[in-house]
Formats: C-alpha cells, structure tokens, sequence
C-alpha cells in the first residue's frame, strides 16, 4: 500500500517542492520510502508501504531504457504470472516486485493492460516517448485516486486533502456534492465536495496527451448471463474461487492476519486461511459495550473453532474523541459511523501485523442486507398507478398523525411514503440519510437555490437504469456494487487502514469470486426471508451452524443511545454553537429541532446526528489549504 501523487504539464517545469509536500501529507499511507520522479513535464511521487520485495521494490519503477515510469498504490495479485509471461517474450526485469510487470505490460498492450491485472490498485504510468500519462483504478474502487486539471495541467493524489496542498487546487464547495454527502453521507465518484476536483471512478482509466483528457470504462460486473449447474456443483466452484482468492492474498514478506467479526464473510475468510496456514492466523475483533452492538461473543466462537492467535478491543463512547482526525484523513464529508470502530481495530491490528485481510464484499455479491430483499419484494408496486400509491401514503399520514404527537410513528411514515415511490427512490430511501424533503428544509437557501436539481436522485437512478441483471434482485445488487460499496464501505476501510500503514485485503472483492456471483441464479441468493441463502450452504459443516444461521449485526456504532445519554450535553454543544462557515451552508434552527427530536426520543435521528457532525468537523480540519 501506498500514496501516491504527482502532475503533467503541457507547458513548463513541474515543482519537486510541490510534489514533496503533497507526499509528506500522505506519509501514513506509506512510511518506509519516499520517491519522485521528475522529468520535462512531469513528476510523480510515492510514499510507498513496504510489502512485497523489501529490498529492491521501492518506487518509482521504470522499464529498460527508463522511458516509462509507474507509481503504483496496491497489490497486484497475479504478479507472478505476469513475469513469466512477459520474460518468455524478452522482457528484463530488476525487481522482484509486483509493480514492474506495469510497465512491461504496458509495452506489450498500451492502456488496455488494466484488463491483465488481478488485484486492487491506482497506479501512474509516464510515457517520456508519447509524453502521455495513464491513470488507473481497480475494478471495484479498492484504491483511491482524486485529480483536477487547468490550462493544460493534470494534478492528482491519492487523498483528497493532500491534493489540496497544491496551490491551483479549485477551493470552491459545490452545493450539489454538499446535497449528495446529505442524501447518503458520502459523495460518490466523480464528484467531490470541491467543484472542479474529481475521483477516478471505480474500473475506469484516464489517458492524458497533449494538454487533454479521457476517461474510459474498462470493467463492469455483468449480471445477465447466468450459469447452470447443481447447487452441489456451484458450491463446490464458489469454494474453490474463494481459496484461490484467499491464497493469492497471503503472498507478503510482513506479519499478516485478518479482522474476525464474528460474522459470516469474515468467519469464511479465517477458516480459508487457517487451512493454508502452518501456524495459527492472528486475528483481531472489536466490540462494544453495549450488547446489542457487541459481537465479540461470535468472534470468539470462530477463533476457537479455527485456533487463531486472537486479540479483542472494546470501544467506549470517548471514541468520537476521533472525529477531527477521522475528517482530516477522509478530506472530504464523509458520514459512516463505523469509521470509528473501523479505526480503532486497524490501530489495534498494526501493533501485530502489516497485513490484513477481511470480509468485506460478501454482503454485496451474495445479498445479505434487509433491503435486498426488501427492493426485491416490493418490485410489484411499480406496477401500481402512481395516483393510487400516493394515495395509500396519503391516508396512511392520517392515519399516523396522532401517533406523530406522540413521537412514534417516524418507521411507519417511511414505509408508506416507500409505498408511494418508484424503486430506485425506495431503494435511495434505505441507504439514504436526509431525504429529499428534510435536505430541503434543512440547507440555507442560498445554497439550496444552487444545488443542481435531481443530480443526488441520479446516484442511485443512473446505475438502476443501466443494470445488467433481469431480477430485481441482482439489480438492487449491482446498484450496490457501484454505488455503497466503493462510495462508502472501501473508502472507509481504506482510509481508516491507510491511517495507520496498514493494508487491508478483501478476498471476496477478487474479480473472480465477484463474476462468479454475479452470475449465479437469483433464485439462489436468497430463499424465502433468509439472506445469503447460497454463500450459506457453501460453507455448512465448515463454519459453525451457530454462525451461519445467526441474523446479520453488521458493524454498527451506538451513537443513538451516546447522543442521548453518554455525549448528550457534547451534542448540544457541539451543533448548537454552529461554525460561522457551517451556519451559511445548513439552517441552525432545523439543526436544533433534529438535535432535540433525537434527544426527547421523538425519532432516531443518529445518523442524521453524526452527518452534521462530521460536516462541521470537516469544515474545522479541511476549510482551509493543509500545511505540509
């Protein structure tokens, strides 16, 4: 793992100074090296994380005459295949790193050696000949990479705070990123809280020559084209891809172990590794005190079932003491509360390991939220006139209103109002934070007034439209895919890694694991109410019934019953004494009415709560250009 940086100019000479200091602010991601590249036109910097090849793999790595050069943020897994191939076709090598076969592939086939790679990745490659420079992310958005241009000037980095070192960055809020944080608590690709700043999308590359620009999609799940096969037999694949995929992820020359929450992926995760381990793995879990958030107790069961080297951490509530570091490393708003928890173990992980693999992935290929069945189930409402299912959630608000005096009636009034709307908005309406109504009420008009109008719906809407799949069910999948999955989860899991130069592996993200799911029937994904129906029976009599059959915790945070009783005063505090910045883009009168709802326990406004707080923690650290 990595950071790394760097600018293309078409006109005059790139400073070194800039390129050092967008890298020292990076130095978390990769503390064992520096390196930079500087050449007519160019500079390319890294903070490189020493995982593969101590000895001769730092960067930047160039082919035989040095006319290409590469930084490379990642693993590629498959590296060592690679090098066979390509020295059978004359290629030299001096490293014995994964990222030179980079530069000989692309030798062999240009840009398109992106579809080559197995692995998780953002890389930069210079073309002294063709002056041109290729910009690369992973399939899925495993590893991030932030850019902007101007007058002919490409600049780009892996964290977006560090980016903004650069003196040309634009340093404007767009309403409509700020709109898009609120709907879903983070803001997907291209956009960016800064107008004028993008990410690289997931799967896409980015070629830039003679002064211009383009991005292109090279992968895409396809949920279309299904397979055949007994359940017995796909089982039996599905098992085989996963212990590929694990195996290919235990390759490192440091300590490496895994996060163990007790749940299914991860449990899967741990029995893979255990059976390719000579020794006991090392395994870390997190909990909380509060039972209905704890999972430890399930952790613990898969730590003995499999002999693992096992160590546990519980988080209090002074662990929101985290939230100016947790701004300053997301660089942008950003409003998942299990970036807490997700910190505090990769800290506790790094004391032991440099390397971790974990489970995430599984929900999102095998079905493992409520709301994948939920969207599924609910499809046939689409075929209801609309004048018919507003009218359902218009009486159900009748019928609901003296339950409102009462403060009870918040799930309800979501449900019926779910009734009324078509399935891309249903679905928004169980991922999202603020809906479209309280964002309205609750943004300064001069910058609602300035929201692009429908940009926040079409998150959701672009993707749902384009699906590959014909079931609903793997529709509602792939929106996952391409929307929660990097926007949220890998963002969180790489920054909150990253943070502490730990690097984190999610096996059930390898592209083979995820095709093959993609094409597995519906039908088997989930059966009747039970979610993760399939990945289930794979691994029956190899997990614990106990913790196949459990129900789904996930890695919440308590803050509903912190905000209320432990950080109560804190809260008030806090959102009632507004940021100057903070109170020209939110109303602080609607902050109070949501602040003192949650808190009289009118409705569960946590995550409400938490966004608001990130968003003033954000203006706080990242308001103004970072010193480096």
């Amino acid at each position: 793992m990595c950071g790394i940086a760097g600018t293309v100019a078409s006109r005059g000479p790139v400073d070194r100074g800039q390129i050092e200091r967008i890298c020292a602010l990076q130095q978390h991601r990769g503390p064992d090296s520096r390196g930079v590249h500087l050449g007519d036109g160019v500079g390319l910097g890294i903070q490189r994380l020493r995982i593969i090849d101590l000895e001769t793999g730092d960067q930047p790595i160039y082919n035989e005459d040095r006319s290409i050069s590469v930084v490379l943020n990642g693993e590629i897994y498959n590296y060592r295949e690679l090098r066979e191939s390509l020295r059978r076709r004359g290629h030299m090598f001096k490293t014995e790193s994964d990222t030179e076969v980079i530069v000989h592939l692309y030798e062999e086939r240009g840009p398109e050696l992106v579809e080559s790679l197995a692995g998780m990745f953002a890389f930069a490659l210079w073309d002294s000949k063709r002056r041109r420079l290729v910009l690369a992310r992973d399939r899925v958005g495993k590893k991030p990479l932030h850019y902007f241009e101007r007058n002919g000037t490409l600049s780009f980095a892996s964290e977006l705070r560090a980016l903004m070192a650069d003196r040309e960055a634009p340093r404007e809020i767009d309403p409509s990123s700020l709109d898009e944080f609120l709907a879903f608590g983070y803001i997907s690709a291209p956009n960016t809280i800064w107008r004028g700043v993008r990410k690289l999308p997931p799967g896409h590359t980015m070629v830039w020559e003679g002064g211009r620009s383009h991005v292109e999609r090279w992968w895409r799940l396809d949920y279309a084209a299904k397979l055949t096969g007994s359940p017995e037999e796909l089982a039996e694949e599905l098992r085989r891809r996963v212990a590929d995929a694990v195996r290919r992820r235990m390759i490192a020359d440091v300590p490496l172990g895994a996060f163990l929450s007790g749940g299914i992926d991860s449990s899967i995760v741990i029995s893979e590794m255990a059976a390719q381990s000579a020794e006991p793995v090392k395994t870390f879990s997190i909990g909380f005190t509060h039972d209905r958030f704890n999972e430890l107790p399930r952790a613990r069961l898969i730590a003995e079932r499999f002999a693992t080297d096992h160590t546990e951490f519980t988080v209090e509530a002074d662990a929101v003491d985290l939230l100016p570091k947790l701004a300053r490393h997301y660089g942008e708003p950003y409003a998942d509360s299990s970036a807490i928890p997700s910190f505090h173990l990769a800290e506790l992980t790094r004391q032991q390991v440099t390397v971790a693999l974990n489970g995430d992935g599984g929900d999102e290929s095998f079905a493992g939220y409520p709301r994948h069945l939920a969207n599924a189930r609910s499809g046939w409402l689409d075929g209801v006139p609309r004048r018919a299912r507003s009218g359902m959630d218009a009486l159900g608000g009748l019928v609901l209103r003296p339950a409102d005096r009462l403060g009870r009636a918040g799930h309800a009034r979501r449900l019926l109002t779910g009734l009324a709307q078509d399935s891309p908005d249903r679905y928004a309406s169980h991922v999202g934070i603020f809906s479209t109504d309280e964002r309205a009420a609750l943004l300064a008009p001069e910058v609602r007034a300035a929201v692009e109008r429908g940009r926040a719906a079409s998150v959701i809407r672009r993707p749902w439209d384009s699906a590959t799949g014909h079931d609903r069910l793997d529709q509602v999948l792939q929106v996952d895919v391409e929307t929660y999955l990097p926007g949220d989860l890998l963002t969180k899991v790489d920054i909150a890694t990253m943070a502490y130069s730990l690097e984190a592996r999610s096996p059930l993200l390898d592209h083979d694991v995820m095709e093959f799911a993609a094409a597995l029937p519906a039908r088997l994904k989930t059966h009747r109410l039970q979610k993760k129906w399939f990945l289930r029976q794979a691994y029956r009599g190899i997990l614990p019934d106990q913790t196949l059959d459990a129900p789904k915790r996930g890695f919440g945070v308590p803050i509903g019953s912190w905000f209320r009783d432990d950080l109560r005063d804190w809260v008030r505090e806090t959102l009632g004494g507004l940021d100057a910045s903070l109170g020209e883009l939110v109303r602080p009168g609607q902050v109070d009415r949501i602040v003192r709802s949650h808190q009289a326990e009118h409705s569960d406004h946590s995550a409400q709560i938490w966004a608001l707080l990130c968003l003033q923690a954000w203006q706080r650290e990242c308001g103004s250009p970072p010193s480096g």
